[in-house]
């Protein structure tokens, strides 16, 4: 049963509210989840990658629990400058309760050279796990970040309500992978939010694959000169899952950079939206911004929505989109199958080709290898293979 001291919440009414045009939460019922915080839980149902163990960090870097005393003042500082609740039920929800939270600083200067892992597992059917992140690199400093959101079991009915904060200081480098392999039973609600300082850098992937329903907004704000992000999405469902991203590309200075591509995989009668929009601020003059969205839809019945959005104060830049939604392509098909090949593996070629765009944006090492896997991974499940 759900805590007598959580508070009652006001959610969004479908298509009544900005953001939530697309994605119906009426059959949500908060009061019948159990809010829960972390139980320290690590077997998941199925990991979206396999890390290595990390080894020891160097002098200053902190990896620990928001609820740490010894770091307070620290967490203190940044915690709830990026997203705060406002108007927004569900981090006014996750600013409210129990909660799962993890903390991450790099001190100036520093360089991690291997990457900082981070799981959460919701391990019980039947609860509201609120989780919290908050990234801090200060200036000079490199790191990156894994995390990833995961059910206990595939049969888990929870809400997974995660409030993320990335703070890059200025000349910092960051790369944040975050993917969420929930139980496709379960919601997930996100509002994960970047700021960037003067030349400092941000390369942030995320990955959709598990939950039946939810909404996540990213949004990541360019906020000192010089400053840069790349945004990598992925999202691959089936059945009835239906999935919904929220992007925004805010250009708070001059001299600023942003390039966003997410692409998603659609089977079955699954359904998708993605929602960008790049913010141009006045006398952020110089900005080079750009959005693409492509879905390929491997049945007649899967939908997908991509809406691209521009709003641009000031008069000397360059800001471009693209969006696509499209079936496999007879023609690709055709021409594999004239050569020998099944239609099944004509097919998962055409798709793998369709993927392999995104993970080309990195370089050859560790990260394209743990990306590709977890997509390769993903398509044989909606895949059936």
């Amino acid at each position: 049963m759900a805590s007598p001291s959580a508070p009652a919440v006001e959610l969004p009414t479908f298509k009544g509210r900005p953001g939530w045009e697309f994605t119906d939460i009426s059959e949500l019922d908060l009061a019948a989840y159990e809010r829960v915080g972390a139980d320290g839980a690590t077997t998941a149902a199925a990991p979206l990658w396999e890390l290595p163990d990390r080894a020891a960090l160097p002098d200053g870097v902190i990896v620990s629990t928001l609820d740490a005393p010894e770091h307070r003042e620290l967490i203190e500082r940044d915690l709830g400058s990026l997203v705060s609740g406002g108007d927004d039920a569900f981090v006014a929800l996750n600013d409210a309760g129990v909660r799962a939270g993890a903390f991450v600083y790099v001190p100036p200067g520093v360089v991690l050279t291997e990457p900082i892992s981070l799981t959460s597992v919701q391990a019980r059917t039947g609860t509201l796990l609120n989780q919290r992140t908050l990234v801090v690199l200060d200036e000079g400093a490199q790191a990156e970040v894994w995390e990833q959101f995961l059910s206990g079991s595939a049969d888990i009915d929870g809400v997974f309500n995660t409030v993320t904060e990335l703070v890059v200081g200025a000349n910092a480098r960051l790369r944040y992978v975050c993917g969420q392999g929930l139980s496709e039973k379960s919601w997930i609600f996100g509002a994960q939010r970047a700021e960037v300082g003067r030349d400092a850098s941000l390369d942030w992937v995320a990955l959709g694959f598990g939950s039946a329903r939810g909404h996540v907004r990213m949004e990541t704000r360019l906020a000192g000169e010089g400053s840069e992000a790349r945004v990598t999405g992925a999202y691959a469902s089936h059945a009835r899952q239906h999935i919904d991203f929220d992007t925004t590309q805010e250009h708070a200075a001059a001299n600023t950079t942003s390039d966003l591509a997410f692409r998603g995989v659609l089977q079955d009668r699954s359904t998708a939206v993605w929602k960008g929009n790049i913010i141009v601020d006045p006398g952020a003059q110089k900005t080079d911004a750009f959005q693409e969205s492509r879905n390929l839809l491997l049945s007649k019945r899967a939908h997908a929505d991509a809406i691209p959005g521009l709003e641009i104060q000031a008069n000397d830049v360059r800001c471009t989109h693209a969006a696509a939604v499209a079936q496999v392509d007879p023609e690709q098909l055709f021409y594999l199958r004239s050569r020998g090949l099944p239609l099944e593996v004509a097919k998962r070629l055409v798709i793998e080709g369709f993927l392999a765009t995104l993970v080309e944006r990195f370089e050859e090492g560790a990260v394209r290898e743990v990306l590709s896997d977890a997509l390769e991974r993903r398509l044989a499940v909606i895949l059936g293979s």
